[in-house]
């Protein structure tokens, strides 16, 4: 019964939604005259929350005419929301999304706006924005979104550790290894990971598959029906992973990414995998950290030299009433001075040129832009980057694989059985 009542309440939820956004997706507001906006993105939560709410006041502000509804769910709520408003009659205006497949889905089932006449239009706006953060909001030639951050992976290190161990930052993967064994045998945790939500071990996995898989291996893998995921390279990829196990906290799959950055701010570990946007999260750290990339690979036949990570952003609805209006908001969201405003309030990278400064930002953010503006190649997140289906097996597999209970041979027999599948 209790199942039952669960299930029920959350039909009513989503009818819920549905209802506000139809209400919201009218002309006007019966009420007030004023022609009304709906905003639909992933961040509830303050800073971020408290961020878009200042934005739109002003925005308000500046056009007296126009409302600004919000709806707002987190991550995995947000997609499951996101299925049904972009499906309904009255879809939100603006939404947010991420790249790779989830946002090229949108584009492929006419979900999301063609927004290249309006980059055509004010290049004063568009030319501001970095380049290659642009991109992949691109599908055939075309631009169907508008990144608002960006964001990349790297290891963060202990240095006062580092430096009482004598030990040097690792640029192959034989240095690395080697780090980890004098930081076991000195009694502390060499590599910290949280992977209790998938994703966690699936950036590893997106990072060492650009060292050890061809780039244009991993491109026809990552596009839409292309997939096979049989280059030896990626079973190559996850024996690397599986050589990284004995080094890490026990039991890393019972443990929160969050949960696993907090023990790192406590000192209680010498490396872990973090997002750059993560770096004003480690505020209360009581010693000096610095980052690197991960490392080459000797015999590795992919990318040696790149980073992984991707912009995040918002598209506009194809049924949008308002798309002038709606775009317009984009480029007030995104224009220098809410973008210097974003990093300063939130840690979030804004991808406007410039607004990530040493007047808006930490060293290490400037630090860790500048490597996302001057890379050649950027590899978006695999679990964004793939089918879910294709990476539903892959980060359940690498789960069971730092549980000691598969193989990397398994691992990806299963991704290729599922990546069959989707392409049928």
């Amino acid at each position: 019964m209790k199942r039952w009542l669960a299930v029920f309440a959350s039909i009513l939820l989503l009818m819920s939604f549905i209802a506000g956004c139809s209400s919201s997706s009218s002309s006007s507001d019966s009420s007030n005259g004023k022609t009304t906006l709906t905003f639909f993105y992933r961040w509830p939560d303050d800073p971020y929350h408290s961020y878009f709410q200042s934005v739109e006041k002003e925005f308000e502000k500046e056009n007296p005419n126009v409302q600004i509804k919000e709806i707002t769910a987190i991550n995995d709520d947000y997609k499951q929301k996101a299925n049904v408003l972009l499906g309904s009659q009255n879809p939100p205006d603006l939404f947010f999304t991420w790249v790779g497949e989830y946002g090229q889905k949108f584009i492929r089932d006419g979900v999301a706006l063609d927004l290249s006449s309006y980059f055509q239009k004010d290049k004063a706006w568009s030319s501001q924005l970095i380049p290659s953060q642009v991109s992949p909001f691109e599908s055939n030639g075309k631009v169907y979104g508008v990144p608002l951050h960006t964001d990349t992976k790297l290891f963060f290190y202990n240095k006062d550790l580092f430096d009482k161990l004598g030990l040097k930052v690792p640029t192959t993967w034989t240095e690395f290894i080697n780090d980890l064994k004098v930081l076991k045998q000195n009694g502390t945790t060499p590599l910290l990971l949280g992977n209790k939500d998938p994703w966690a071990a699936g950036h590893y996995i997106t990072a060492l598959n650009q060292r050890m898989v061809p780039a244009s291996v991993i491109q026809q893998d990552f596009s839409y029906k292309g997939a096979k995921f049989t280059d030896p390279g990626y079973v190559q990829a996850l024996e690397k992973l599986q050589e990284l196990e004995p080094y890490m906290n026990t039991n890393p799959n019972a443990l929160t990414h969050e949960a696993s950055r907090n023990e790192f701010v406590a000192g209680k570990g010498g490396v872990i995998f973090l997002e750059s946007l993560e770096i004003s999260l480690l505020k209360d750290a009581k010693f000096h950290w610095g980052t690197f990339k991960m490392p080459t690979i000797d015999g590795g036949k992919g990318d040696q030299t790149g980073l992984i990570g991707a912009p995040e952003g918002f598209m506009v609805s194809k049924k949008s009433a308002h798309p002038d209006l709606a775009v317009k908001f984009l480029e007030f969201l995104t224009n220098k001075v809410n973008g210097e405003k974003l990093i300063k309030e939130t840690g979030l990278a804004s991808t406007v040129q410039g607004a990530v400064n040493s007047q808006t930002a930490s060293k290490q953010e400037v630090d860790a832009m500048s490597l996302i503006t001057g890379a050649k190649n950027m590899m978006v997140w695999t679990d964004s980057a793939i089918d879910t289906q294709i990476f539903n097996p892959y980060g359940s597999g690498a789960q069971a694989l730092l549980g000691g209970q598969t193989t990397p041979q398994a691992v990806m027999k299963s991704v290729q059985q599922a990546a069959q599948q989707v392409n049928q």
